[in-house]
């Protein structure tokens, strides 16, 4: 599977459905089955094609959701899956959270539209958060409250990008990050930093890279996929070369407050201050609180971005639920102790996953230092025989541990290059162990 069948490649509006050739070709097989020939392939994308925007049909669907989705299908038949494909905390919202989005519920002042971008209260709570925990103070007019981080990781990229900008993406990155920047109109360029990095880009590799249509970077600590945080030098030496080369930072900072070991998530802004009027800060409640279905998440950065971003709001979604506005202000301004007791789990649960893995020969899994997953190196199980058939990719290892021992893993091929694999730890430990002991029986 390293090339795309030529009635996929030849078709217009197709050919760039997904950045990686064999992402596109695992999220067709797993929409439409695995048909005997190409003519289905060649009537399914001409249909495309002819019916469907070429920019929206060039978008993949989200990797991780799609194989969370294929897990959740196979549990409903009856299947025991094991699913450690979404980033979705396995526990509840925390009660006083949950009893203020009642409270909301019953007065009638949140039955009626607000600000399109936010609450001013919840704006306020919010200019507090990123001056605790980003080290940056804000004034609440350039807060802009999106439904869920990946509209404020949208809406950032539609705001400063413009057609032909290139953005420099470190590898391995979260599935949604080169789609949205397609949609602006933007380049992705991927910076690769393997385990022998501990998954971290340095300045070199950024400045190997830069061209003099590189319009922003990335930058996302902790890492989604990888878990990895950079330490202070580290981001103050990216900061300082973008802020030299007059490069936008996006800072991706959803999991700062998932961090283990005494370590801390350190804003680029807070290091590097001079960068706050080309730098966007992204968040939400969604990972810290275990409130992804909330869909609460916002940005911070220079007035004009935030105004650009709030006029393309207005004309999008205008505001987000009152509802969970309010559940956010309890979240952000209520008390923390639930949030502790869940990083307690969280450090748990990677310390028993990354010691049960490293037990399978070949399978490689460094210790994450935030967010909630292992992302293995799995290069020493390819190229060999398992099933009765030669796997070459981490994208076929996936389907076939998907296959023999019912454990959903995301293939690293959704993240950059193949050779990897991403596990969530964010669901209970005897799930943990249970599908990382079929991993062991499975490769022994």
């Amino acid at each position: 599977m390293d090339e795309v069948p030529e009635a996929l490649a030849g078709k217009a509006g197709i050919r760039k459905i997904i950045a990686n050739k064999r992402i596109a070709i695992f999220l067709i097989f797993f929409t439409y089955g695995y048909p005997q020939n190409q003519s289905y392939y060649n009537c399914r994308l001409e249909g495309m094609s002819e019916r469907i925007s070429k920019k929206i049909a060039a978008i993949a669907e989200s990797a991780t959701l799609k194989v969370d989705a294929k897990a959740k299908s196979l549990q409903a038949a009856g299947r025991p899956v094991i699913s450690y494909a979404a980033g979705e905390p396995d526990f509840p919202t925390p009660a006083h959270i949950v009893e203020a989005a009642a409270v909301a519920v019953r007065d009638p002042k949140n039955h009626r539209y607000t600000p399109a971008i936010g609450l001013p209260e919840l704006r306020e709570a919010i200019v507090a958060k990123t001056l605790a925990d980003s080290g940056t103070s804000y004034p609440a007019s350039q807060v802009v409250v999106t439904n869920g981080g990946k509209q404020a990781v949208y809406q950032a990229f539609q705001a400063i990008v413009n057609e032909g900008d290139e953005v420099l993406l470190p590898a391995p990155y979260w599935t949604t990050y080169p789609e949205a920047i397609a949609l602006a109109g933007g380049k992705t360029v991927e910076v690769f930093a393997g385990a022998d990095q501990n998954y971290k880009v340095t300045v070199e590799q950024l400045e190997a890279a830069r061209t003099d249509k590189t319009k922003a970077l990335l930058f996302c600590s902790p890492s989604n996929p990888t878990g990895s945080v950079y330490t202070r030098d580290e981001v103050e030496a990216i900061g300082k070369w973008a802020l030299a080369h007059g490069v936008w930072i996006i800072s991706d900072e959803i999991y700062q407050n998932l961090v283990y070991d005494g370590l801390k998530a350190y804003s680029v802004t807070e290091v590097v201050p001079e960068l706050i009027d080309t730098t966007i800060l992204v968040n939400g409640v969604a990972k810290s609180f275990a409130m992804t279905g909330w869909r609460l998440g916002w940005m911070v950065g220079p007035a004009d971005a935030m105004k650009a971003a709030a006029n393309l709001q207005s004309h999008l979604t205008s505001n987000v639920s009152n509802i969970s506005q309010r559940a956010a202000i309890a979240a952000l301004t209520g008390p923390q102790e639930e949030v502790h007791a869940m990083l307690a789990a969280f450090d748990r649960r990677r310390k028993l996953a990354v010691a049960e893995l490293n037990k399978i020969p070949g399978w490689v899994a460094p210790m994450p230092e935030g967010a909630f997953y292992v992302y293995s190196d799995v290069r020493g199980l390819l190229g060999r025989e398992w099933g009765g058939k030669m796997i070459n990719t981490s994208l076929e290892l996936c389907d076939y541990i998907l296959d023999a021992a019912e454990v959903a893993l995301v293939p690293g091929e959704a993240f950059g290059p193949s050779g990897y694999v991403r596990m969530s730890y964010a669901l209970g430990d005897e799930a943990i162990l249970e599908g990382i002991q079929r991993l062991q029986k499975l490769f022994s």
